[in-house]
């Protein structure tokens, strides 16, 4: 029996060229998922790295979000609250809308979500360029929260994300290209 400390999640990371678009080397989380056995190691990895941040509530970002986020606030016994795209929540809502490559976008939280000063931690499963992670952030202090960090299954560290933000981030797989 192999040492899950030894388990290589990259493995289980399917890479798909040319997706969605020419040029791009899409990295799909969907194999990691399907593996019960790595998607367990994948979740206490990230629940180990996020347990310190001490957070109140977790922060999914639609979609892929809500898939690390949901088993991680089970796990440290958390609150779990989803950030979506406009007309997707229902109640009174916070907006923020960021800027693009080409475009716009908006995220929406539901107004009661956050208490003043919960410590709250975005999930989301990629960090590339950091547009939509800071526009996170943005949305989540709009409202009142203490963001204390962010977590995330993959980054490319070559698009420099990170720097768009002032939080602490936690990556489980770190990709140069």
């Amino acid at each position: 029996m192999t040492n899950r400390e030894e388990i290589d999640l990259k493995r289980y990371i399917r890479n798909i060229p040319d997706f969605p678009k020419p040029g791009i080397l899409f990295y799909d989380i969907s194999t990691l998922l399907r593996d019960a056995d790595a998607w367990q190691i994948a979740m206490a990895r990230v629940a180990r790295q996020v347990a310190p941040w001490q957070p109140d509530m977790l922060a999914a970002v639609e979609s892929r979000g809500f898939l690390t986020a949901a088993p991680l606030a089970d796990r440290l016994g958390c609150g779990l609250l989803m950030m979506r795209k406009p007309g997707k929540l229902p109640g009174e809502t916070i907006s923020h809308t960021y800027d693009l490559e080409y475009g716009s976008d908006t995220l929406q939280i539901q107004a009661d979500a956050i208490k003043p000063g919960q410590r709250v931690v975005v999930m989301d499963d990629l960090l590339a360029t950091g547009g939509t992670l800071a526009a996170s952030v943005a949305l989540l202090r709009k409202a009142g929260a203490n963001v204390v960090g962010a977590s995330l299954l993959v980054e490319l560290t070559a698009l420099g994300g990170r720097e768009k933000l002032d939080i602490p981030v936690k990556t489980l797989l770190s990709y140069e290209d």
